[in-house]
């Protein structure tokens, strides 16, 4: 069983939930305080052993590569202004032993296509797909960690899950589970509450072996019109056993309002700088 040492970031998608502000800013560069969304999902792939980063991107989103390339000129400046902390954020962000790499995804034909546009460079290895949108804090083990020690011990693709209210099943890929282990039995794209299977969403953590690849060629435009990552686990399933895991940890739904919100505030207040202004912030807008 080869290791898992690849991962994905569909970076393309157009963020218009977040209009005006992701018009001409990349919604995977929105920060989260100070580090965008981007990079808490590289670190944690990083965290995992991921040694080769892939980041399906479009021709327009230069601030994503432009963030992990050096910046000699503001290096040099904060480096003679003695500002050593802030050099050492910008710079060791991407050890030099990991490699990477960026596909262009010509159209935003969804989340299916834009991982099969890594298929080159992903060959015959498992790999990992992170979508920056879910922003999983955990105390221990990272998300990716957990779902790679799982794929070691069973070598089977691997999602993760989490229980989500059933009146919200129409916003994610929901599965069926087996009584017995951590089987997927069935998955279902977007599905109406009284058609959810269970109340286990799919979130944006995956490892998926290489025969999904051939699959997206298969599947045609799903839910919203789009090719569907979604869709194609489903016709891997036909073919070999995947599993799911209850990851621990908070997953903030970045890709919404509310969730970004709720992820910086709370991110805000793990910081000592910050947290006695937010908390008299917060009660001071209770009050009014």
């Amino acid at each position: 069983m080869k290791p898992v040492r690849k991962a994905v970031f569909p970076v393309a998608g157009l963020g218009t939930r977040f209009l005006p502000a992701t018009k001409s800013i990349p919604k995977e560069m929105l920060p989260i305080v100070d580090k965008p969304l981007i990079q808490y999902a590289v670190e944690e792939a990083l965290a995992a052993g991921i040694e080769t980063l892939i980041f399906v991107t479009s021709r327009k989103k230069h601030a994503i590569s432009d963030h992990f390339d050096r910046a000699f000129e503001l290096e040099t400046k904060l480096a003679a202004n003695g500002k050593d902390d802030l050099l050492e954020c910008i710079t060791n962000i991407i050890p030099t032993n990991v490699i990477r790499a960026d596909v262009t995804q010509l159209e935003t034909l969804g989340l299916g296509h834009a991982v099969n546009c890594a298929r080159g460079l992903i060959g015959d290895e498992p790999f990992a797909v992170l979508l920056a949108d879910d922003l999983i804090k955990s105390d221990g083990p990272g998300c990716l960690q957990q779902l790679i020690s799982q794929y070691e011990k069973s070598g089977r693709s691997t999602i993760a899950v989490q229980n989500i209210a059933t009146e919200d099943s129409d916003q994610y890929g929901m599965i069926e589970p087996s009584s017995i282990g951590r089987e997927v039995l069935s998955i279902i794209e977007k599905p109406k509450p009284a058609d959810a299977p269970s109340n286990l969403a799919v979130v944006g953590r995956y490892i998926l072996t290489p025969e999904i690849f051939p699959l997206f060629e298969q599947v045609g435009a799903g839910a919203g019109g789009e090719i569907q990552l979604t869709d194609a686990i489903a016709l891997l399933m036909q073919q070999q056993s995947i599993e799911y895991c209850e990851f621990t940890g908070r997953r903030y739904d970045c890709g919404s309002k509310a969730g970004f919100i709720e992820a910086t505030v709370d991110y805000a207040l793990e910081r000592p700088e910050l947290r006695d202004k937010i908390l008299l912030h917060i009660r001071d807008s209770l009050n009014r």
